[in-house]
């Protein structure tokens, strides 16, 4: 029985093109069971599924940084608040945590800020360790000591204001009475429903004819957002605090203190946290509560980690969605196995074509499996995954529930491999494995060459744009989008914004007199499935001005009027660029302000492309930037040096000053001396221009989504869609991030270089980039600034060349607001 990684490969093995490829198909799913979750309440994996999802994605995201963009897992919290209640802005986010799996996981995290903090090896560090409750987060604002708002957490930056339901839960002090209490503050934590509670509430629900809820987390989250406050009263919620938001005061200087404090003023707090001081301590803790799961009387999926030094969680600040300070240490996922019944092939909106398993319903841990993800024809080979065998499925591990291998002995005698199409399903257009020259091989994934003109690809793009993290346009979901498209009323972006009312309403009374023949046929349907009326009669009337049937239609109609003027980073990332997720489209946003702006850029930056040649030399293991310096200047110069390359190519590169290494790989790469010169000569005279090195040197950017943005905007037909889109839509600039209005360096490229002895090099661009400014890996003339510290190289030569400012690490610290950190 192959018991292999859930992943394709092992996230070492992957190349950049399997890397970036399977990242954006994560982040894809991911963004669907956020908004499942969160949303909807109505989640379709478990916890340690999904948790198996993220860490996936930020392991590709650690082996290459350059890929940290897409769809943004790893700068996104949750998702947007669901419709019906009003929006709350968090003052300050509602952020996820980074997640443990394994000891060496927890052992890393300590060490990680450990070094992060320049503390010496070893050091005691205090870290506080709690129950992770599996329930519904909750921000509750007290002024002056009385709760006056309620929020959850959303997606991160806003919530859903539930105010007058947190009101009716006994657990939640109405009132802070004490001296100490600050004026204003924000008291974070977990609502949750006891085992005891959901039997009572389900046998109450069986009782009364009602659905019952799937796990005590569903249940408390839809007992939470009750329209009637009186329902929420009557649900039997608890509460435990642990955490804290805006706050003008706090009471102790640590996380444990603080809690201590909640306590003492009413708050429900968990009696199992404790303050450790080494990873040993910690791990010891997580297995004390793991062996103490079952009898706790509620849901837990993990144990918290938290820096206890309020001041060191100042300094070590957040990275994307997560703060460094604090980890979550989760219980191990589960496993089943089933039988493999079909493989169907879906086409995303990049035309990739993906493989899902349809299995037979197997139930892992409580929750009906019934499809897993397949990734690519090569996974299908390697696992030798065939129709009709015995699977065995994990809960964890990628995009949905994943297929780990086949079970050899009970295969039957009828299984059959899989033949993977090299046509298109949707279009029938050709699907091929693209030549990657960054990468030196064909893409491992397959893809239709319809572009625009395959439905899928369409549809599937539109789905995008109007989706919740780009333009939001409420009310025009996929079964919108679906019955839009076929009645050819939207094939484009733009289209969405030349609807015209009256030809949505009568593609509406087409639908809902097709659903009416339907049901009078026997044929079912539920009243209403796709359309955007909200009610359906069995005879339609025809939509006339004001006809309550099509009121839905108007709204509709007024919210895609009001997305008119949209965030430059939504609109961009709305775009469905490939590899440009909303981290990338955030850090265009900033650096280049206007639509204007960045299109001349990237104008700029496709006429200083790098060649083909030098994608291929830089796709060589072992050959690293200082050797293809090295190899750039050879063949740029030419001469005595380029002719021994022709002619005895080992001697050429040892005495180019290249490693054996180095030698071997570049001779395994290109066979002879005359091919590789050739390709060194071509490289040489296709070198990026400035424009590609300052946007491929962008935080968030980097030059795989570069490439794509280029490639986008450098095809005739996306060129011509995004054009006549600005025609409609006018977006605006991004403002400032409140933490960096007033700083001194907001706006500016700062690159750091050499050693800094009095902060971390991590702690430094962390710092850069809370405060608003744009840290680069490279000195180029769109740079505004280089720290430099002692043993400053060639970035510091760079600097002096181009005439870009370089500061000391005190003049760098002493210009910080407040100073530099103790």
């Amino acid at each position: 029985m192959a018991t292999r990684p859930a992943a394709a490969k092992p996230v070492e093995e992957l190349d950049l093109v399997e890397a970036s490829e399977e990242h954006a198909a994560l982040g894809a799913e991911i963004a669907r069971h956020d908004a499942l979750y969160y949303q909807q309440d109505a989640p379709e994996i478990s916890d340690a599924e999904y948790d198996a999802l993220r860490r996936r994605y930020e392991a590709i995201e650690a082996r290459f940084p350059s890929l940290r963009t897409p769809d943004s897992l790893s700068l996104k919290v949750g998702a947007a608040p669901a419709a019906g209640f009003r929006k709350v802005r968090h003052a300050v986010p509602m952020l996820s945590l980074a997640n443990a799996f394994t000891d060496a996981d927890v052992e890393e995290f300590v060490a990680r800020v450990t070094r992060f903090l320049g503390l010496p090896d070893g050091a005691p560090l205090e870290i506080t360790a709690e129950p992770k409750i599996d329930g519904l987060s909750i921000s509750l604002r007290y002024e002056n000591g009385v709760l006056v708002g309620g929020a959850t957490r959303g997606d991160g930056e806003e919530g859903e204001d539930v105010t007058a339901n947190v009101q009716a839960i006994a657990g939640i002090p109405r009132r802070i009475d004490a001296p100490d209490a600050p004026e204003v503050l924000e008291v974070r934590g977990e609502i949750y429903m006891s085992h005891e509670a959901f039997a009572a509430v389900n046998a109450a629900q069986q009782a009364a004819g009602k659905p019952l809820f799937a796990n005590p987390r569903n249940a408390a989250a839809g007992s939470l957002r009750q329209k009637d406050a009186a329902v929420t009263a009557r649900r039997p919620l608890a509460f435990f605090a642990y955490a804290w938001g805006e706050a003008s005061a706090l009471p102790a200087g640590t996380q444990m203190g603080v809690i201590e404090a909640f306590a003492r003023w009413g708050f429900p707090t968990n009696p199992l946290t404790i303050v450790a001081r080494s990873a040993a301590g910690l791990l010891a803790h997580y297995r004390r509560i793991g062996e103490m799961r079952a009898t706790l009387g509620y849901d837990i999926d993990g144990v918290v980690y938290k820096v206890n030094d309020i001041a060191l969680q100042r300094r070590l600040g957040f990275v994307a969605r997560s703060p460094r300070w604090a980890i979550a240490h989760k219980f191990p996922a589960e496993r089943a196995f089933t039988i493999l019944e079909d493989i169907d092939v879906q086409v995303g909106r990049t035309g990739a074509l993906t493989p899902v398993a349809r299995l037979k319903p197997v139930t892992v841990g409580g929750v009906v499996v019934s499809n897993a993800t397949l990734h690519n024809e090569e996974e299908i080979a390697r696992k030798d995954v065939r129709i009709g065998d015995t699977v065995e499925v994990q809960r964890a591990g990628d995009v949905i529930p994943q297929v780990l291998g086949v079970v050899p002995e009970k295969r039957p005698p009828d299984a059959r491999p899989f033949v993977f199409p090299v046509t298109c399903p949707a279009c029938g257009a050709h699907a091929v494995r693209e030549f990657n020259p960054r990468a030196g091989r064909e893409d491992v994934v397959r893809r239709c060459t319809g572009g625009l003109t395959c439905p899928a690809q369409a549809r599937e793009r539109l789905k995008h744009f109007v989706s919740r993290n780009a333009m939001d346009i409420e009310g025009l979901g996929e079964k919108q989008i679906d019955m839009l498209f076929d009645e050819g009323l939207v094939t484009s972006p733009a289209d969405i914004f030349r609807l015209d009312v009256e030809a949505v309403k009568a593609a509406e009374f087409r639908r809902r007199r097709e659903l009416a023949a339907k049901r009078a046929g026997g044929e079912g349907g539920a009243d209403g499935d796709g359309g955007l009326a909200e009610t359906a009669e069995a005879a339609p009337q025809r939509p006339g001005r004001g006809a309550p049937e099509y009121r839905s239609v108007d709204r509709l109609m007024e919210t895609i009027d009001s997305r008119r003027e949209p965030p430059l980073d939504r609109f961009l990332f709305a775009l469905g660029i490939r590899h440009v997720g909303e981290a990338t489209s955030r850090a265009l946003a900033r650096r280049y302000g206007t639509m204007e702006a960045l299109l001349k850029r990237v104008d700029e930056a496709i006429a200083g492309r790098p060649g083909v040649a030098l994608h291929r030399l830089e796709a060589v293991a072992g050959v690293g930037p200082t050797s293809r310096r090295k190899l750039l200047q050879l063949a740029a110069e030419g001469g005595l040096a380029l002719e021994t390359l022709r002619r005895a190519p080992a001697a050429g590169l040892k005495a180019a000053g290249l490693n054996r290494k180095a030698v071997e790989s570049l001779l395994a790469a290109f066979g002879d001396g005359e091919t590789l010169a050739a390709a060194l000569v071509e490289a040489a005279a296709h070198q990026p221009g400035e424009a590609w090195l300052e946007m491929a040197g962008l935080q968030d950017v980097g030059p795989v989504a570069l490439d794509a943005l280029l490639d986008f905007f450098s095809e005739e037909h996306s060129r011509a869609a995004v054009e006549d889109l600005l025609t409609q839509v006018r977006p605006r600039p991004l403002e400032a991030p409140a933490t960096a209005a007033e700083s001194p360096i907001a706006g500016k490229t700062i690159v750091f270089t050499g050693t800094l002895e009095r902060m971390t090099r991590s702690e430094a661009k962390a710092t850069a980039t809370r405060l608003g400014a744009r840290v680069a890996s490279s000195v180029s003339r769109s740079t505004d600034l280089v720290v430099a510290g002692p043993g400053a190289g060639s970035k510091l030569a760079e600097a002096q060349k181009l005439g870009v400012p370089v500061i000391s690490e005190e003049e760098w610290l002493a210009g910080l607001p407040g100073g530099a950190p103790d």
